[in-house]
């Protein structure tokens, strides 16, 4: 029997699962609902190559975006980085209901932005989820989840790669668990009776704090390095962004003037932090730069 399912889904996190999912004559994807202000023509294009229908709404909770869902019968509705929030007649119109995959470890890391909280918070470790959806934001019950280990030579980029890998793998697995019918689900309570929620991170949210710790820098800036926005910091009344520093962990911890270049060479800078000191690897200034100069403090 073949198992159809509705596609929500937008950017390179849904793409490695839609070419999964296609090459699996037991599947068919009844339509493809991307972001109603998508940049992503790749769900396009696959739409038009594989002539699925391609939707786009912005409110796909409106009475005539549900009537128009109704009429594929999905067995299945599955979300991969959608931004709308699903409500309880779209949850409840397929068979099987509604899923969803999220880069956390629910019950924790529920949200926005969680690769880049996640290294902020120096974990050792971060997960990716696959849930039911229900009303609640990321709360729904477990079917799927595994976690992979973050280093000290991990960043935001790293960790992207690795979720959209992993992402596909477990998120295409657990749809197969449905033709099976080998679902079973671990409520988020039973895990933790609150977890935590992260919000979205903003414009101005990147301005580089220099009175924190050297190893809170040094996960501040891996955290939201290329392709994100880069951290960033005010120096001679310029503006500068910094994409990468080196952690030196047996540093010593002394007290100076926190955000005061202390050593400089052709290619980096040492900044003094509250308690030891960085090294500044990669960065964009447009302007020259001496010992002794200061980064305001934020």
């Amino acid at each position: 029997m073949i198992l159809k399912i509705g596609y929500f889904a937008d950017g390179p996190w849904s793409h490695k699962t839609f070419e999964k999912i296609i090459k699996n004559e037991e599947m068919k994807i009844c339509f493809i609902c991307v972001r109603f202000d998508t940049k992503d023509n790749v769900l396009k294009e696959y739409s038009k190559k594989y002539n699925i229908d391609y939707l786009k709404h912005e409110n796909i909770n409106s009475k005539q975006f549900i009537s128009k869902l109704s009429l594929y019968k999905c067995d299945l509705f599955v979300s991969m980085s959608f931004n709308q929030i699903f409500k309880s007649e779209i949850i409840n119109m397929p068979r099987f209901k509604t899923i969803n995959c999220h880069a956390g470890k629910l019950p924790f890391y529920r949200g926005r932005n969680i690769l880049n909280w996640a290294l902020i918070n120096d974990e050792k470790e971060f997960g990716i989820t696959v849930h039911f959806v229900d009303e609640g934001i990321d709360t729904g019950d477990i079917i799927s989840q595994k976690v992979f280990p973050i280093n000290d030579e991990d960043n935001y980029s790293t960790l992207l790669e690795t979720s959209y890998i992993q992402c596909a793998n477990i998120l295409y697995n657990t749809i197969s668990k449905f033709q099976k019918d080998e679902i079973t689900v671990i409520k988020q309570k039973d895990i933790h009776p609150l977890g935590f929620y992260c919000t979205q991170r903003e414009r101005l949210d990147e301005i580089l704090n220099w009175n924190q710790t050297s190893r809170e820098i040094f996960n501040f800036v891996r955290a939201i390095c290329k392709p994100g926005p880069q951290a960033r910091a005010y120096i001679n009344n310029k503006d500068m962004k910094i994409n990468k520093v080196r952690y030196y962990k047996n540093a010593p911890n002394y007290k100076c003037i926190v955000g005061a270049i202390l050593q400089k060479s052709e290619n980096s800078f040492f900044v003094k932090t509250k308690d030891t000191y960085i090294e500044v690897l990669e960065y964009e200034y447009k302007g020259t730069l001496k010992i002794g100069d200061r980064f305001e403090i934020k």
